[in-house]
């Protein structure tokens, strides 16, 4: 099967260099993309799109290629097309009726070509004479070429017709590697977590900074959207995820600072551990997720304040975005329920937070702090390459793992809503429910304490993290279900 996959209409004008440079970077995340899907996928680029030839037949591989097709920055859209040697015009209208006369039966369409190459005639002339024909010999109701109902596509690509259908929406941007990186404070919140979508969409390698304030929980919620975020949109490249333990920083904060200033020093204490992870990281911008006023630091006068606290770029994406867009952003790329679900943990509340802060009198505040609190934080980050960020939580965690469920157990599937519907857990006589994993922490204590239950997903990693937690938390009646092969389990293809 071929796909004919068209880049972010930006990408078009750069100069030839460049926009070589980009498809040929485009190709090969694509490739490293569905390496594992399809080994022997085939991308090669022409000017303007790229052709993908692919073995696979089954339907469920096929949809799971469109959609990771569909979330690889680059692609502005892509689609199927069937390709014949190119004839005449009474053989290209053949072809189209072949395909698309059905389709048009009592409907209003119009023809739409693309061409390139020399030909004796024009995309106008084959347009015109490829509708003429399928009004004549298909029973349209009529030709709109405003807002037909039915959109017939071909390209006369030299001696070549490619006739397309079932078309795709790629998210655009630019490939992955082709700009700068850069280094995205991530709070697993909607602000940060829709801040790295963007950057990743224009094609900066994100690398995530958590600063944990306190709590194992809040540290594994922010490490499963941060691993989500990198599964769906940036697999191609591996990146880094640091955390950094807050904690004793934020002590020295509350105890020495004015209430007042506590906010925008505390984001300044942030930016100073950043720069030196970024000076290290050899970057030269920091990502946020602020915006304009939505909080009492991101004043304009306070936001000033702040970036004078590191010499490098600070990038907000979100700065003038309105926080209903920035959610509705959220619930598009997946990422609103991880923040709905996201543990809390105890920050920095001030009475009367300050507005417009001074820069003296900020920095007075910070000179009653311990700069070597600070160092400390950096200088024990943990860093760990995303593809391996949730196998490194689970290295010290030891958890009960049953093969087999037994009545009266309750065995809980935690997989994301949508892999349960696809590939649903099969067990005959055995109570089911599902919570997904970004819930489990915030429900598990409305359960019967009498009762047993067994966390699932498909390869048992999050399920050992999160009965952990549950275990940790005080919950003994906690376990991992993890079938023993061959077994009834879910044929499920989940990224966990």
């Amino acid at each position: 099967m071929k796909l004919i996959l068209k880049s972010f209409a930006e990408i078009t004008i750069k100069s030839r260099p460049v926009r070589r440079q980009f498809l040929r970077q485009l190709g090969k995340n694509i490739r490293t993309v569905l390496r594992d899907l399809d080994p022997q996928v085939k991308v090669e680029g022409e000017w303007d799109n790229l052709e993908l030839l692919t073995t696979l037949e089954d339907p469920a591989d096929l949809q799971e290629l469109y959609a990771r097709l569909r979330c690889t920055p680059g692609i502005a859209h892509f689609f199927q097309v069937l390709e014949y040697p190119l004839g005449d015009l009474d053989d290209i209208a053949l072809r189209c009726k072949d395909h698309y006369c059905e389709l048009i039966k009592g409907r209003t369409f119009a023809v739409r070509c693309k061409r390139i190459g020399k030909h004796p005639y024009s995309s106008v002339d084959v347009e015109r004479y490829v509708g003429s024909q399928l009004r004549q010999q298909c029973g349209a109701s009529g030709i709109d070429l405003t807002r037909p109902e039915v959109e017939v596509r071909c390209e006369v690509r030299h001696q070549r017709l490619l006739i397309e259908y079932e078309r795709h929406q790629g998210i655009g941007g630019y490939p992955l590697g082709t700009v700068e990186q850069a280094l995205v404070l991530m709070s697993g919140g909607f602000d940060s977590t829709v801040a790295a979508y963007q950057m990743m969409r224009r094609g900066l390698l994100t690398h995530f900074c958590f600063f944990n304030l306190g709590g194992r929980a809040h540290e594994l919620g922010v490490k499963e959207v941060a691993y989500y975020l990198w599964k769906k949109y940036g697999s191609s490249h591996r990146v880094l995820f640091i955390s950094v333990p807050f904690e004793e920083v934020l002590g020295d904060i509350l105890e020495h600072v004015d209430n007042g200033h506590m906010g925008v020093v505390l984001k300044r204490m942030m930016l100073k551990a950043a720069e030196q992870i970024a000076d290290d990281l050899e970057l030269e911008t920091l990502v946020t997720g602020e915006a304009i006023s939505q909080v009492a630091s991101q004043t304009l006068t306070n936001l000033a304040v702040i970036d004078k606290a590191t010499s490098k770029l600070v990038v907000r994406p979100l700065i003038t975005e309105h926080k209903q867009d920035i959610i509705s952003t959220a619930v598009e790329i997946g990422t609103a329920e991880f923040a709905e679900h996201m543990p809390e943990y105890c920050g920095v509340i001030s009475v009367n937070p300050k507005t417009r802060a001074k820069l003296g009198r900020v920095v007075h505040e910070e000179s009653r702090l311990d700069a070597d609190i600070l160092q400390r934080a950096v200088d024990r980050a943990t860093r760990v390459t995303m593809d391996k960020v949730l196998e490194e939580l689970g290295n010290d965690v030891h958890v009960e793992q049953i093969s087999e469920a037994l009545p009266g157990q309750i065995v809980i599937d935690i997989r994301h809503p949508d892999e349960v519907d696809e590939h649903p857990l099969i067990l005959e006589g055995i109570e089911q429910m599902a919570v997904p994993f970004y819930a489990i922490n915030g429900r598990f204590k409305d359960f019967d304490p009498n009762r047993q239950y067994l966390l699932y997903c498909d390869q048992g990693m999050m399920s050992k993290l999160h009965a952990h937690h549950l275990l940790h938390e005080g919950y003994a009646n906690v376990r991992v279900y993890r079938p023993e092969q061959g077994g009834s389990r879910a044929q499920a293809v989940t990224h966990d």
